[in-house]
């Protein structure tokens, strides 16, 4: 079996996989579970990070160069071999954004209408619950709730920082650096998205024109060919009725 043939038939798997971690991850953030049940989700998020650890080595298993292969991958790796921060565990949610992208369409105002969507989101949830996990036991810890966690992610993500919520812990802050991050680099792709669209709708747009331009000039020069090629008949017929 190929690479590609793997990835083919594992995404959909995957990302089930990954909305299953998502769901336990936020249910004991959110719900602050003890006991029982929070065994229970403990051992639901270390089986599902046990499937994603397993993805990686099928990966490196079945690609052509491995050493290539191993090195261009190095970010999987990192969030495989760190399970102990969950929120970089979390990481591994973006083949849902993968399969989202396959699944738009060929329309390219389509496809960044739901990749603006999609990715900020996710992004948004994925960074207040990390930030939560972090923060919530944190002593002098200013994001308590998930509602506060929330409104906290959406000001980071669009760069506005009012301020009024922050990390005090190092982790916190990693989560916060990493959110901004990936605000701008949604932003750059959309920006990108949107000046390539432009920049075809204008080419396009000149095209038509030129041919548009054209067309008067092409009939002219048609019209005159039918008249060169009518003198060119009476000239042949005349020299013809001479000779005879």
């Amino acid at each position: 079996m190929t690479q590609q043939r793997y990835r083919d038939l594992a995404e959909w798997p995957l990302m089930g996989t990954a909305v299953v971690f998502l769901a336990a991850y936020a249910w004991q953030v959110v719900g602050k579970v003890e006991g029982r049940g929070n065994e229970w989700l403990e051992a639901t998020l270390w089986i599902t990070w046990g499937i994603f650890a397993l993805d990686y080595a099928v990966n490196l298993w079945l690609a052509e160069n491995r050493r290539r292969w191993f090195f261009w991958n190095l970010h999987e790796l990192l969030i495989v071999a760190l399970p102990v921060f969950r929120p970089l565990r979390l990481l591994r949610l973006v083949t849902l954004l993968s399969v989202l992208h396959r699944t738009v369409g060929e329309s390219l105002r389509g496809r960044v209408a739901t990749y603006v969507a999609g990715s900020a989101t996710l992004l948004v949830f994925v960074g207040a619950l990390a930030v939560l996990d972090a923060e919530q036991s944190a002593p002098d810890a200013k994001i308590l709730t998930f509602g506060d966690a929330v409104w906290w992610a959406v000001t980071t993500i669009t760069t506005v920082g009012y301020g009024d919520l922050y990390p005090v812990t190092g982790l916190g802050r990693a989560v916060a650096a990493a959110l901004m991050m990936s605000g701008i680099a949604v932003l750059g792709v959309v920006t990108a998205s949107i000046a390539s669209w432009l920049v075809q709708r204008v080419s396009e747009t000149a095209e038509t024109a030129v041919e548009t331009a054209e067309q008067p000039v092409l009939a002219e020069v048609n019209d005159l060919a039918a008249e060169v090629a009518a003198l060119r008949r009476e000239i042949a017929l005349l020299r013809s009725e001479r000779t005879s």
